[in-house]
């Protein structure tokens, strides 16, 4: 059960840091969905740059192999400290996200009737939860 939770969780990571990747060279596709707008739906909350949007997907990349590495999947000459606090950090900032910011993002926001609220209800955080826990996980 543990390896699968680990290889789903790498796999999602790559999975998403590619589509990040994607965004960053142009991509339009789903990007209504994935970023919070305001109450009425009138705006983003925020439009994400091309540099940004590379270095996200270099982080989840990053997160994909620290989680590999630290579950012995990988090999990499990662210093053990190193890869455990990279791990415990990974798995605090997918469960505050998960929590998120009490208006628009997370399990607790108070904006809930958008596009991006309803997909952060039913898949982002939720997503979020089971990404923690796998890091939770491969520490052990």
């Amino acid at each position: 059960m543990i390896t699968f939770f680990i290889l789903s969780s790498a796999t999602i990571l790559l999975f998403i840091a590619l589509l990040h990747a994607y965004w960053a060279a142009g991509g339009r596709w789903s990007l209504g969905e994935v970023i919070p707008r305001t109450s009425d739906e009138s705006r983003r909350l925020f439009t994400p740059g091309k540099g940004p949007t590379m270095i996200i997907s270099f982080l989840l990349a990053l997160a994909a192999v620290l989680l590999l590495t630290q579950s012995g999947y990988f090999s990499l000459p990662f210093p053990a400290g190193l890869l455990k606090w990279g791990c415990v950090i990974c798995a605090t900032v997918f469960v505050l996200r998960a929590i998120g910011d009490f208006r628009y993002i997370g399990f607790f926001k108070k904006v809930r009737h958008t596009r991006f609220a309803h997909n952060d209800t039913w898949l982002f955080s939720p997503l979020c939860v089971w990404l923690g826990f796998s890091y939770v996980l491969a520490l052990l």
